[in-house]
């Protein structure tokens, strides 16, 4: 996986990255039943995720779905996402930013350590924009 900040050029590329897209998603196995049921936790840990990973918060929704939540932080750079299915004791959470001031990879750090899942299946995507 190659980051590039705005200025740096990449080496592999031999491109300029114009708009930094940083994307870190993941499937999280075998998390707290409890806590994949507490919206207001979830809310806190996601409000905490962008204040680590340098966001703005500009809004936090969520929604209380059968046994399970949904949290959306929408930040000025992108957003995070929380979705949660106690019932499998499974949840998936969703960190993309634009902006080489923000640290996504912190962010979603700070998610994993609080949900506390056995396994995590990670996915990463440059979504930059680059030109020559």
């Amino acid at each position: 996986m190659v980051w590039g900040t705005q200025t740096q050029v990449l080496e592999e590329r031999r491109e300029v990255a114009k708009v930094i897209g940083k994307h870190i998603y993941a499937n999280l196995y075998q998390c707290d039943r409890e806590l994949l049921e507490d919206e207001d936790t979830l809310r806190e840990i996601v409000i905490e995720a962008a204040r680590l990973g340098n966001m703005t918060l500009l809004d936090v929704k969520s929604w209380k779905i059968g046994l399970g939540v949904s949290v959306v932080a929408i930040v000025l750079e992108s957003h995070i996402t929380i979705h949660t299915w106690p019932e499998y004791d499974f949840a998936t959470v969703d960190v993309y930013s634009c902006g080489a001031h923000t640290d996504p990879e912190r962010a979603f750090r700070y998610i994993v350590n609080m949900l506390k899942p056995a396994k995590v299946v990670l996915g990463k995507a440059d979504r930059s924009l680059y030109t020559q």
